[in-house]
């Protein structure tokens, strides 16, 4: 481990790091020098398990740690926060990721026509279980000065995207980020938002592959979104963001960052500026409303 790198002597939970934005975001802890603890259920020496995961923080300069997790299981996640506190006394950073896709995935059609797992996976694993995680983690946030909450949306926070249940989860989880920042504002942890466009993850790469309509050119990647968590992690000031919820390609143009093959992905600022707001107090009918669908390209009706 670099005990010269930014985050040297930091330890950090990340939640569903197996694959996808969670593991891109260990393993940019990792190259900042943090112990990472990545969590998840699917383990042995496959490409897309914790194992490897965590074998790849320590390749990248951190020291990494693998931890099965069933998120779904409210004393599992307890018992994550436990064997950290017992190891380091205390947390540095929080990474709220675990997310869990339908099978198959629910890319469009009514919230009657879905079965309830889909909210089940969606906003129970993708909202409640950040909240019992951010809950549990407290305690040990507050043993360390300076630590910090990182909540992964998307741009459905802001806009319909795929399905309801998709989209309620991320408005949702947009909100958390807004109300736990407010409370833990005298306590100095930082509740920070980071919303990536589309990401080249290993789903994404497997629907393209399948013809399904989504973005794989000019994106960002795993290890740029890891790259932005590393970035604002080390920066002093980012007590200044706690509450609100960041474009995470505003911050890596903020940051100097690139992904591991020296590219610069497209704003998705930019990508989504025309997408109609989800805003249920706005005034205008919604009859005239117009659909997105993956990097913000519009559905044609």
């Amino acid at each position: 481990m670099n005990q010269t790198a930014p985050l040297a002597g930091q330890v950090a939970v990340v939640t569903g790091a197996s694959r996808g934005i969670g593991k891109g975001i260990a393993i940019g802890l990792g190259e900042a020098g943090a112990t990472v603890y990545v969590t998840g259920r699917t383990r042995g020496s496959g490409d897309r398990t914790i194992d490897t995961t965590a074998e790849l923080v320590s390749l990248a300069g951190g020291q990494g740690h693998a931890v099965e997790v069933d998120h779904a299981v409210d004393s599992e996640i307890d018992g994550l926060f436990e064997l950290v506190e017992s190891e380091h006394g205390g947390l540095d950073i929080l990474v709220n990721n675990v997310f869990k896709i339908p099978d198959p995935p629910a890319w469009e059609g009514g919230f009657w026509e879905h079965p309830l797992e889909i909210w089940d996976g969606q906003v129970g694993i993708g909202l409640r279980s950040h909240y019992v995680a951010s809950r549990s983690a407290a305690p040990l946030l507050l043993q360390h000065e300076g630590s910090m909450i990182f909540n992964i949306t998307s741009p459905a926070g802001l806009t319909y995207l795929f399905n309801a249940a998709y989209s309620i989860g991320k408005a949702a989880l947009d909100r958390m980020t807004h109300d736990l920042g407010l409370e833990l504002l005298s306590k100095g942890v930082s509740v920070i938002g980071l919303r990536p466009g589309p990401v080249r993850t290993e789903f994404i790469q497997d629907q393209a592959s399948a013809g399904a309509p989504v973005l794989t050119e000019g994106v960002e990647t795993p290890i740029f979104v890891g790259r932005v968590v590393a970035a604002v992690a080390a920066d002093q000031g980012r007590f200044e963001m706690t509450g609100r919820v960041h474009w995470t390609t505003d911050l890596g143009s903020h940051y100097g960052l690139v992904d591991e093959d020296g590219a610069i992905p497209m704003s998705a600022r930019e990508r989504f500026k025309d997408a109609p707001r989800a805003d249920p107090y706005a005034s205008e009918p919604m009859t005239k409303l117009r659909l997105t669908r993956h990097g913000g390209v519009e559905v044609e009706n």
